[in-house]
């Protein structure tokens, strides 16, 4: 599978402190990737690079061949809290980047039926709860069609059974839209059933300890034995990269990243 997304990082570092180093990550297209690792070690600050919001750093990302120098409309990019804009709508806030722009509000209208809320359109966002505003972001998250979509744990703050419909409806679109997805997660069991492989990181100076592949065939049940032994396998993965020291850094050592 040839890669849509290319993420090179030789080096990323915070007041001298290096959190990211020797990365090599390609993403084909359609792909769900779920990225793991030690708290505070690097991953959001990969999805920044990755979306061309963190520039200081040594490496480059692609996008079908293309740099990603600065913020794109090719990468979709939905944050662990909604950011949604109060004094604006839901469609409104769907819409954002294209305020005004003819067919906007039509295509915001589209993405909100997928998404479940075209009844809450014109809703401020204090109306909505907390599943309801992520739905919205990820809504957002694919309003100018990219070929990326970045998710920097978007269902951590919702309860269990909210998450795992969103889970459900996530998989739904990403697949509709056809767009390769890299997630960032604490969550193995949602690492697991989302993705089509999993990387696990270091803890910092991150680096790719381990791919995870997950081959079964979807939809998937969330009490398959295989699935379980694939969470174990990560989970042991994840204890060794968490304690493992290199150097004068360990994982008592990660930065807020």
């Amino acid at each position: 599978m040839s890669a849509l997304l290319s993420i090179r990082v030789a080096r990323k570092a915070f007041s001298g402190q290096i959190v990211l180093e020797n990365i090599r990550l390609d993403i084909g297209q359609g792909e769900v990737v779920a990225l793991v690792g030690p708290s505070g070690c690097g991953k959001s600050t990969l999805l920044r690079i990755a979306a061309g919001l963190e520039r200081e750093f040594a490496g480059e990302v692609h996008v079908a061949g293309q740099p990603i120098r600065a913020p794109s409309p090719a990468v979709g990019l939905m944050f662990q809290e909604p950011r949604l804009l109060p004094w604006l709508t839901v469609a409104e806030n769907v819409a954002f980047s294209e305020d005004g722009e003819r067919g906007a509000r039509r295509r915001a209208l589209e993405l909100l039926a997928e998404v479940e809320l075209h009844d809450w359109a014109d809703a401020l966002p204090k109306q909505l709860s907390g599943g309801m505003a992520q739905r919205v972001a990820l809504a957002r998250g694919l309003f100018r069609q990219p070929a990326v979509l970045l998710l920097d744990e978007p269902f951590s703050a919702v309860d269990a059974l909210k998450r795992m419909r969103l889970q459900e409806l996530l998989l739904r679109v990403v697949y509709r839209h056809a767009v390769t997805t890299l997630m960032v997660t604490h969550d193995v069991d949602e690492a697991v059933y989302l993705a089509d492989r999993v990387i696990v990181f270091d803890a910092a100076p991150a680096t790719v300890r381990a791919e995870v592949p997950v081959t079964l065939e979807r939809p998937r049940s969330r009490t398959d034995v295989e699935l379980a032994g694939l969470r174990a396998r990560l989970l042991e993965t994840l204890q060794e990269a968490a304690t493992i020291s290199r150097g004068p850094t360990s994982a008592l050592h990660c930065v807020s990243t």
